[in-house]
C-alpha cells in the first residue's frame, strides 16, 4: 500500500481549489455511447492514484471517448464532493465508500443505478466478491463498481512484546483482558489507540458489538430501529468496553494520540505497546515507517471470540472497499461501463497488488504471490472471501451528517463523559438516512 494509507479509510481533507476549473468541462459532448469526448474521474488524491493514472491511461488507448482524472486531497474529500455533486462542476464518476456515503445522493435522485450496465455485462457484478459488491446496493439497486482494495479491520500486534511478557494472541475477549494485565505488569501500554482521531476508538465498538449481537444489531439501528441501541446486547457490549478501557488496556493518553500522524503505529512499532487494533493500511504504514520491525515482530490476527456471543468469529468489520459510483447526467455511459470494466481486469488487480492493495475481484486469488506482501494478502483475502458478515465502518454506514455525532458519543463514552445511557441516547439521536 502506501505511508499514511488511511486517507481512503477516513473522509479525507484540504481542497485543491484548481479542482473547480478541471470539472468545469465536465459534461461536453453528446449523451450517446458513441464518437469523440470525455468524461470526468474524480478520486481521493493519495498516492493510490498512481494506478489510477495507468488505467485510466489503458482506457484512453483504445476509447475515442477519454477519460479524465480529477484529484482532490487531504480530509475534504466528501465535504467537497458534496458542494459540487448537484452543480455544473460534478464529475461524471466519483471515489465513495458506498453504503451512507452515497445514500443522500441515491435519495435526491443523482445517481444512476448500474444495474442496466450490469443487464448487459454481468461481469461487472460477477468479477467482485458478493460480500464486496453489496456494500453499494441500496434499496436494491446497484450503484457502485469496487475499485482499490478492502480494508478489513485487523488485531496488530508487536510479536516480541507479546513473548516479553508471555502473552500469545488473544483467542477470545478473557485471553485479551490476561494480555492487557500481563502487558501493564510490564509497564507497556497494553493497546496503541489513536484517540485523537477518533475513529480508530469507533474500531472497537465495531467489533465488541458484532462479536456480542452479531451483525443484526447495527443492521437493525441502520434501519431506523433506535430501540436496537437500548437492547441487551447493546449494554453489554457497552459494559465490556468499559471494563477494557477501566483495566488501564489504552492507558491514560490515548487522546493525545492520534494515528494520522503516525502516533499509534509508532508506539507499537518502538515496543512500547503491544497491541493496535487498526484498518489493513496499518501493514504498509510499518512497512514505510518501520521495516525491520515488519520483518520481524509484526504480528496480525482476527479479533477475539466473545463467550455465548450472537456473532459468528469470522465476521470482520472494516471498509469492504472504495467504489466508483455514475451520476444519472453523465455522458457517455456506454465508455463509462467500459472503463467500469476494467477495474476488475488482470492489469488492475497486478497493479493494486503491487502498492499493497487488496482488490475484491474474483480473479485476485491468482495474483497474489506478485503482492507486495503475498502471505499478508492471502490471509486478508481469505478472512473477506470467509466471513458471513464484513460490517462497514458505521461512520461510513450512516450517511455523513452522522459523522460528527458518532464520533463524538464514541470518544465521550471511553472518556467517562457519557455514561452507557448517555451514549444510548446520543446513537439514538443520530440523523435518519
Amino acid at each position: 500500500m502506501k505511508k499514511r494509507a488511511w486517507p481512503s479509510r477516513v473522509v479525507a481533507g484540504g481542497v485543491t481549489l484548481a479542482l473547480g476549473a478541471a470539472l468545469a468541462a465536465c459534461g461536453g459532448g453528446s449523451s450517446g455511447g458513441s464518437g469523440s469526448g470525455s468524461f470526468h474521474v474524480l478520486v481521493y488524491g493519495d498516492a493510490t492514484n498512481k494506478v489510477e493514472k495507468q488505467i485510466v491511461a489503458t482506457f484512453n488507448k483504445t476509447s475515442k471517448v477519454k477519460a479524465v482524472l480529477d484529484t482532490i486531497p487531504g480530509a475534504d474529500y466528501q465535504q467537497k464532493l458534496q458542494t459540487i455533486i448537484n452543480t455544473k462542476q460534478a464529475p461524471d464518476v466519483f471515489f465513495n465508500w458506498g453504503g451512507g456515503s452515497i445514500q443522500p445522493f441515491v435519495k435526491a435522485g443523482l445517481l444512476m443505478p448500474l444495474d442496466g450496465f450490469i443487464a448487459k455485462d454481468p461481469a461487472l457484478k460477477s468479477d467482485f466478491l458478493p460480500s464486496v459488491f453489496n456494500t453499494a446496493v441500496i434499496d436494491g439497486k446497484s450503484y457502485g463498481v469496487p475499485m482499490r482494495g478492502t480494508q478489513p479491520v485487523l488485531l496488530f500486534s508487536n510479536k516480541k512484546v507479546l513473548a516479553d511478557a508471555g502473552v500469545s494472541a488473544p483467542k477470545t475477549w478473557d485471553d485479551l483482558l490476561a494480555a492487557v494485565k500481563a502487558l501493564k505488569a510490564k509497564g507497556v501500554t497494553p493497546i496503541a489507540l489513536g484517540g485523537g482521531d477518533q475513529w480508530p476508538t469507533l474500531m472497537w465498538y465495531e467489533y465488541v458489538f458484532d462479536r456480542v449481537a452479531g451483525p443484526g444489531l447495527f443492521d437493525k439501528a441502520l434501519s431506523g430501529d433506535k430501540s436496537a441501541w437500548d437492547s441487551p446486547d447493546s449494554r453489554k457490549a457497552l459494559t465490556m468496553l468499559k471494563q477494557l478501557v477501566d483495566a488501564g488496556a489504552f492507558g491514560s493518553a490515548y487522546d493525545s494520540v492520534k494515528f494520522t500522524d503516525g502516533g499509534s503505529p509508532a508506539l507499537l512499532a518502538a515496543g512500547k505497546a503491544g497491541f493496535e487494533l487498526m484498518g489493513s493500511w496499518e501493514y504498509s504504514t510499518q512497512q514505510d515507517a518501520s521495516p525491520d520491525f515488519v520483518k520481524s515482530d509484526l504480528g496480525y490476527g482476527s479479533f477475539p471470540t466473545v463467550t455465548g456471543g450472537k456473532g459468528d468469529p469470522n465476521d470482520i468489520v472494516g471498509n469492504t472497499n472504495n467504489f466508483y459510483s455514475v451520476l444519472k447526467k453523465a455522458k457517455y455511459p456506454d465508455a463509462i461501463a467500459q472503463f467500469l470494466k476494467l477495474q476488475s481486469s488482470d492489469e488492475f488487480v497486478k497493479a493494486q497488488l503491487a502498492i499493497g492493495n487488496l482488490p475484491t475481484t474474483t480473479n485476485t486469488e491468482n495474483f497474489l504471490g506478485t503482492a507486495a506482501s503475498p502471505e499478508y494478502s492471502k490471509y486478508q483475502f481469505d478472512l473477506v472471501k470467509q466471513a458471513p458478515s464484513f460490517q462497514l465502518s458505521w461512520d461510513q454506514a450512516y450517511p455523513p451528517a452522522a459523522t460528527t455525532p458518532i464520533h463524538q458519543a464514541v470518544q465521550e463514552f471511553f472518556d467517562g463523559k457519557l455514561d452507557a445511557d448517555g451514549f444510548i441516547k446520543a446513537m439514538q439521536a443520530l440523523p435518519s438516512s
